[in-house]
């Protein structure tokens, strides 16, 4: 078994779905955890729930899309639980629609959140983690940066440039034993998917050669090994967690 103790993990959108499965299987193994995400009482929630399993946690409620409440996360955490060892960026957010109707804004807020909010995180956080010299940066990309999707160009730019600051950061920091990998997860059930049509889901369902929709916990295990010792030679890579969807 993995072992994480003493180490300090940030995760963002971790008041539910992947975020919450990350936050809880981090702890699991030893590491003490700040919860961020729009949320407050979500977040308190999910920390209460880390609390009650003997490690500590605190909510640290923020949004990706705010430069001032990304590095007033990160300060907080650093406060109360220490210097940030493990980050998990897995905050984010959709605003679907056909490229040509597609409204400015959509496009910006979506980059704004998922693309620029993890190149701000990630600056906040890489001080303590050179000071260390040691972290594990852990980003969440999906199946459709890699394969395309009909309506999401907004999401999909975002998701595929996050592929693309994965490996820049870890050529640029690995000397440092700093980590930086990104996971793809493929259809998973959780609230984010939960509201699709039937159709949709059986859609996905026919290209999945497993047969069925990932679960939270099988995108947290990854989380988990990615940020332990045990995967400390690897770096700069896409693992894809989509039960054989795209290959």
């Amino acid at each position: 078994m993995f072992s994480l103790n003493g180490q300090i993990a940030l995760v963002t959108g971790g008041s539910q779905g992947i975020g919450r499965a990350a936050v809880l299987a981090l702890a699991e193994l030893g590491a003490d955890v700040a919860i961020m995400a729009r949320s407050a009482e979500k977040c308190e929630a999910v920390a209460s729930e880390v609390r009650a399993s003997g490690r500590r946690a605190i909510a640290v409620p923020g949004d990706m899309g705010s430069q001032e409440q990304i590095k007033a996360a990160v300060e907080k955490t650093a406060a109360e639980l220490g210097p940030i060892s493990i980050l998990v960026n897995n905050a984010a957010i959709t605003r679907d629609g056909l490229l040509l109707r597609m409204k400015r804004e959509d496009w910006d807020e979506v980059i704004g959140t998922n693309l620029t909010g993890v190149f701000l995180m990630i600056q906040q956080v890489l001080p303590m983690m050179t000071k260390a010299r040691r972290g594990r940066i852990i980003n969440l990309t999906s199946v459709v940066a890699q394969s395309g999707n009909v309506g999401q160009a907004n999401y999909i730019a975002a998701k595929s440039g996050l592929i693309g600051l994965t490996k820049a950061v870890a050529r640029e920091y690995g000397s440092r034993n700093i980590t930086v990998n990104a996971i793809a997860p493929g259809y998973i059930e959780t609230p984010m998917t939960a509201g699709l049509p039937d159709a949709v889901k059986q859609s996905m369902l026919d290209q999945i050669p497993l047969k069925r929709p990932g679960l939270d916990q099988d995108v947290a295990s990854a989380v988990a090994f990615l940020a332990s010792d045990e995967a400390g030679y690897i770096t700069g890579q896409v693992i894809n967690v989509n039960g054989g969807m795209y290959m």
